[in-house]
């Protein structure tokens, strides 16, 4: 175990520019639990130029970071990808250059570690590619869904981005199969989100007044009778959870979505073993102005089989 440890002042260099706090914390205290980090957040212990800091506030080169003392167990090497996974992510990346990759997250892989989870997408990558030790998630998606997520080589295309996610100028397309005949007259849900815990510990989300604004537009794109429909979502704020609380709020849960789905299902329904949301396509610039992108990611073989399914009812 690391003896007496110390009160660190740490100045942010030019490659750690851009990053969220707790991702930042992370690099710092290798081996330090997530919740730790978030405690000594939440408690003020951990100060961005003398002031209390959020989560996700974001660091920039030059910034004086105070972490309070903390005992940490001798680092361990991290654990290394399979060479299934390896193949995988690998054969996985949609488009690719020296500032940024995109790569079609697939389902049931976590974003990064943490949480009883050993190894993230994030950490898997940093493994398969040694050369590029700064990639840091740009955004994230629910370990259950898949699909376009954007990862950053370097701070200053970070920087960009986030800068570009906070005035609402990266479009972000997802597709969910939801339960039952969404109206062709619903085109947005605008409805506060707010997190919560249950007894046992699990977060979730809710509807409620005092909650977070949160806006997300639909388009249907095709129903399957009664039983269910495709859908065409745009997130125009980036709330936890956002797109799956507000199809439950309207009626209409996800498919698959075993935290806030229907346990009531009809028998066509039953068999099906993913969450069916699905980002699929990213359109944004860089440099800001510059060359647009568009990067689209087909649907996976296990959604693509729900939807031939359900056209065959």
């Amino acid at each position: 175990m690391s003896d007496h440890p110390q009160v660190q002042f740490t100045r942010v260099e030019a490659g750690a520019a851009g990053q969220r706090l707790d991702n930042f914390l992370l690099a710092q205290l290798k081996g330090c639990p997530k919740s730790r980090i978030y405690r000594m957040i939440r408690k003020g212990e951990v100060r961005l130029n003398r002031k209390r800091a959020r989560p996700d506030s974001r660091v920039a080169e030059g910034d004086m970071v105070r972490i309070p003392p903390v005992r940490l167990a001798e680092r361990t090497a991290p654990p290394k990808p399979g060479a299934s996974l390896a193949d995988l992510l690998q054969n996985r990346i949609l488009l690719e250059n020296d500032d940024f990759l995109v790569i079609d997250k697939p389902a049931g892989l976590a974003v990064h570690g943490g949480s009883g989870v050993r190894l993230g997408l994030i950490e898997a990558l940093r493994q398969i590619r040694p050369e590029w030790q700064s990639l840091e998630l740009v955004h994230r998606l629910d370990r259950d869904t898949s699909g376009c997520l954007i990862v950053a080589k370097n701070s200053i295309f970070l920087k960009e981005i986030n800068r570009q996610l906070k005035n609402k100028s990266v479009s972000k397309i997802y597709l969910a199969l939801v339960q039952g005949f969404w109206p062709d007259t619903l085109h947005e849900i605008d409805a506060p989100l707010q997190k919560y815990r249950l007894e046992s510990g699990e977060g979730m989300v809710r509807v409620a007044d005092e909650g977070k604004p949160a806006l997300t537009r639909f388009r249907v794109l095709e129903h399957f009778g009664r039983l269910a429909t495709l859908v065409e979502v745009q997130l125009e704020t980036g709330r936890t959870h956002q797109i799956r609380v507000h199809c439950r709020h309207a009626g209409h849960a996800i498919l698959g979505d075993a935290k806030y789905g229907s346990r009531d299902l009809p028998a066509a329904l039953q068999g099906v073993q993913r969450l069916c949301l699905h980002a699929a396509r990213l359109e944004f610039s860089y440099p800001s102005g510059g060359p647009g992108y568009r990067i689209e990611a087909a649907l996976d073989a296990d959604f693509e089989a729900t939807v031939k399914l359900l056209r065959s009812q």
